[in-house]
C-alpha cells in the first residue's frame, strides 16, 4: 500500500506529533508499504524530495512555536504528490499542509483518514485575545467540522477525541488508537553508568537526589506551574528530590521567575530545547516522570518515559485516568498533598523494588512500537479504502 501523511512540523523538530508520523513511517515501511511524507518546511524555499519526504516551502510563525506554516494549495506539490500516487491520504494536522491533503484527496477520489493530535479550543489563547477567546473558539470547532466532515475515517489516541468530537457536533465514528513510542531508542539498558554519572554532573544534580521529570512544550496546557505549586508546598531540601524541566516554549521565562518566586529554583534544572536522540540519557538519568496537565491526550513523552522504565505521576484526568494502572506504570494525584505522598511513596522503595518497578513499566508499553501503530493504522487504511471505493460506486451509478 501506498501511504501519503500530511504534517505541518517534520524533523528535525522535537514534538509529539513529529515522534508519532516519524514512529508511523517506520512501522508502516517495515511491513513493506511505500510511505511518502508531505511536511511543512520554514528553511527551504522550493518544493523538494528527499529520503521519501516533500519538503514544503513555508512562513515561521512565532505563535505556533516557530514551526512553519505552508501555502494550502500548490500545483508543484500537487503534481509530485500525484506521481507518489498514494492509496490513502492521512493527515495530522488541520493547517496548510493538511488543507493540502483534503485537496488532493478531492479531486482525486483517495480516502482520507484524519488524526487529531489536539483539542484546539484549549490552545486559543495563542492566537486570539481575550476578548476573542470565544469567536475564536467557535470558529475552531466549526473549522474541525469542516475537516471530520471530509474525511472517510476518524482517529485519535485516546478517548478525549472521541469526547471532543461529540461535543462539537461531529457524528462520526472514532477510532482510538493509543501513541506509540521507539522502544529500542528509549531502552534504559542501553545508557551506561558512566554516561549517566556524566550526564547527572553536566547538568550540575547531586548523585543523592531523587531526579522528577517532565519533558514537552514548555506551553500554558502544560500546567507545570501547577506542578511547581504543589512542589513548593509540599517538598523541601531535605526531602533530595530534584525536577528536571526538560523542553522548551513560551512559558519558560515565566516558569523560570515562578521557581525562583516560590523559593525552588535550586531544585529546578531546566534543559531547553533537547534533540530526541538526546531524551533517552535524561530519562535513564531520572527516577520518574510528573505531568500536572489535563490538556493530554496519550502524551507521547509520558510513552517515551515509560519505555524507560520511569513510573509516571500524573494528575487524575478523568478521560485518561485508565492510562495509568497505580502500583504498575504509576500514580495518579489529586493536590499537592497526594503529589507529595506518591513521591515520598516512591522514594521508600528499595533498590529491588525501584528495578521491579522500572522493568514493570516498560512491560506495560512493550506492545506500543511502531510496529502496533503500522498495524491498527493498516487496518483503519483498508477500511477507509473500502468506505471511499463504496462512496464512489454509488456516486458513479446515480450520475
Amino acid at each position: 500500500m501506498r501511504v501519503a501523511l500530511f504534517t505541518e512540523t517534520y524533523t528535525p523538530d522535537v514534538n509529539g506529533v513529529v515522534a508519532h508520523v516519524k514512529t508511523l513511517k517506520d512501522g508502516l515501511e517495515a511491513l513493506g508499504h511505500e510511505v511518502f511524507v508531505v511536511c511543512a518546511d520554514k528553511h527551504c524555499k522550493h518544493h523538494y524530495i528527499q529520503d521519501g519526504v516533500l519538503h514544503c516551502p513555508s512562513i515561521a510563525v512565532k505563535r505556533f512555536y516557530g514551526f512553519g506554516v505552508a501555502s494550502p494549495y500548490s500545483r508543484k506539490r500537487l503534481k509530485m504528490i500525484a506521481d507518489f500516487n498514494p492509496d490513502v491520504i492521512h493527515i495530522h494536522h488541520e493547517f496548510g499542509i493538511g488543507l493540502s491533503g483534503i485537496l488532493y484527496a478531492k479531486l482525486n477520489k483517495k480516502p482520507l483518514v484524519y488524526t487529531l493530535h489536539t483539542m484546539y479550543d484549549q490552545y486559543m489563547y495563542y492566537i486570539a485575545p481575550r476578548p476573542l477567546l470565544s469567536t475564536a473558539t467557535k470558529f475552531s470547532h466549526q473549522y474541525e467540522r469542516f475537516i471530520a466532515h471530509n474525511a472517510t475515517m476518524l482517529t485519535g489516541p485516546s478517548q478525549k477525541c472521541d469526547e471532543y468530537f461529540k461535543r462539537i457536533g461531529v457524528k462520526k465514528e472514532v477510532n482510538v488508537i493509543p501513541n506509540s513510542a521507539d522502544l529500542d531508542l528509549f531502552d534504559y539498558n542501553k545508557i551506561s553508568a558512566d554516561k549517566k554519572a556524566a550526564v547527572r554532573e553536566k547538568l550540575g544534580i547531586p548523585t543523592d537526589r531523587m531526579i522528577v521529570c517532565f519533558a514537552g512544550r514548555l506551553g500554558k496546557e502544560k500546567s507545570v506551574d501547577v506542578l511547581f505549586e504543589f512542589w513548593a508546598k509540599t517538598i523541601s531540601p531535605e526531602d533530595k528530590m530534584h525536577l528536571l524541566i526538560i523542553g522548551d516554549g513560551p512559558d519558560r521565562q515565566a516558569l523560570e521567575l515562578a521557581a525562583d518566586g516560590l523559593g525552588i529554583a535550586d531544585m529546578v534544572t531546566f534543559t531547553g530545547m533537547v534533540k530526541h536522540t538526546e531524551m533517552p540519557e535524561l530519562y535513564a538519568i531520572s527516577d520518574l516522570f510528573a505531568s500536572a496537565s489535563l490538556s493530554e491526550m496519550n502524551s507521547i513523552s509520558m510513552l517515551e518515559g515509560m519505555s524507560s522504565g520511569l513510573p509516571i505521576l500524573q494528575r487524575y484526568d478523568e478521560l485518561n485516568a485508565d492510562q495509568i494502572k497505580t502500583g504498575v506504570n504509576g500514580y495518579l494525584f489529586n493536590n499537592a498533598e497526594d503529589f507529595a505522598d506518591k513521591l515520598r511513596e516512591i522514594t521508600a522503595l528499595s533498590d529491588q523494588e525501584r528495578a521491579d518497578m522500572k522493568a514493570r513499566v516498560r512491560m506495560s508499553v512493550v506492545d506500543r512500537g511502531a510496529s502496533a501503530l503500522a498495524t491498527y493504522m493498516f487496518g483503519i487504511y483498508e477500511r477507509a479504502i473500502a468506505v471511499a471505493d463504496k462512496a464512489y460506486v454509488q456516486t458513479s451509478s446515480l450520475n
